[in-house]
């Protein structure tokens, strides 16, 4: 029905909204989207060090030691979160122009993998595939004369998958947007007997101002130098493309996919949803977390309020989940029945 057929509507008293607001109760019954537990995967940072080490950027965020990310991974489980996603800051001395770090088994996600499987029963681990946490350059793929190379990548990026998927990684997570990396990595993972590791696709991933945080945090920052990535991740100004980039993807064999960076596109949230129906997540970025973090530091904003609120957005424009940074907030806050 159009706009311009709707039925005339009653008028105060037989009309009157706020009925449905006035209590508590009520406004939980009629309430049209929930925020539970079960929508959050939460990232860690982790490092080689035998100590935390804050993010000066993400305020209440550290990069964790392996024995540290393990006990955050426990706590994850037991708060009831169904997956942790996990990314490196490597060790700079371990940086080269062809991320050879990122396919060594032994590397820091590998050994942080092993550690949390070892020690937990009931929780999901995510992997991030991509090579910025592994190059001097700070580039996702193989950059050659201020090129960066697809194929040639995508070969890497399949070696990373696997020595991550050896390691007992739950879900691959390809978000370098080079062409043809899903189906390359659902190969190989089918080829070594990995039916069963699912990928999340970071299927429309826009080349965004809103990483530089996370950057900071991977300590990729200095390495790109003020470059940047628009030669591979999405121009924000398209939102027809994403629903290409999503085809693609599926067709290639993932098994859920992720918009990225999130609040700046929940209109393209919706659109996936509502073009494909698959199991569709974004990502409340650093500098999504940053900017709501900080200003609740400084006491401009309520902290719990604007995380719940930034994430049952997400929610409505039809995400099945969200990596956030709040994730362990919000699942105290619904423990504790201290939703807003």
């Amino acid at each position: 029905m159009t706009e311009s057929h709707l039925p005339p509507l009653p008028a105060v008293p037989a009309l009157r909204p706020r009925r449905l607001r006035d209590r508590d109760w009520t406004r939980r019954l009629v309430a049209e989207n929930r925020l539970g537990i079960d929508d959050l995967i939460w990232p860690i940072f982790v490092h080689d060090r035998a100590t935390n080490a804050a993010i000066p950027s993400m305020p209440g965020v550290e990069r964790l030691s392996v024995k540290a990310a393990v006990a955050a991974a426990q706590a994850a489980e037991q708060a009831g979160i169904p997956a942790i996603a996990l990314f490196p800051a490597t060790d700079p001395a371990r940086k080269t122009d062809d991320g050879r770090e990122a396919t060594n088994p032994d590397n820091l996600v590998c050994q942080t993998v092993r550690a949390i499987k070892a020690a937990t029963t009931n929780i999901g681990i995510l992997c991030d595939v991509a090579l910025d946490p592994y190059t001097s350059h700070g580039h996702d793929g193989l950059l050659h004369n201020g090129e960066i190379l697809n194929d040639e990548s995508v070969a890497v990026l399949v070696q990373q998958a696997l020595v991550q998927a050896r390691a007992g990684c739950d879900i691959i997570a390809p978000s370098d947007m080079m062409d043809g990396r899903v189906g390359a990595i659902r190969t190989a993972l089918e080829a070594e007997g990995f039916q069963h590791v699912k990928i999340m696709a970071y299927a429309a991933k826009y080349a965004s101002a809103f990483y530089g945080p996370f950057r900071d945090a991977v300590g990729s920052a200095a390495n790109l130098a003020g470059g940047d990535k628009r030669t591979y991740q999405m121009n924000p100004a398209n939102g027809d493309e994403a629903l290409r980039e999503v085809a693609l993807d599926i067709a290639e064999g993932a098994d859920m996919v992720m918009v990225k960076p999130g609040m700046p596109y929940l209109d393209i949230c919706w659109r996936v949803k509502q073009a494909f129906g698959l199991p569709t997540f974004a990502y409340q970025v650093s500098g999504e977390y940053a900017m709501l973090a900080g200003a609740a530091e400084r006491g401009w904003l309520d902290r719990s309020r604007v995380a719940w609120e930034s994430l049952l957005a997400f929610k409505r424009a039809g995400c099945d989940g969200v990596l956030t940074y709040f994730a362990m907030d919000i699942a105290r806050m619904i423990a504790e029945g201290r939703q807003p």
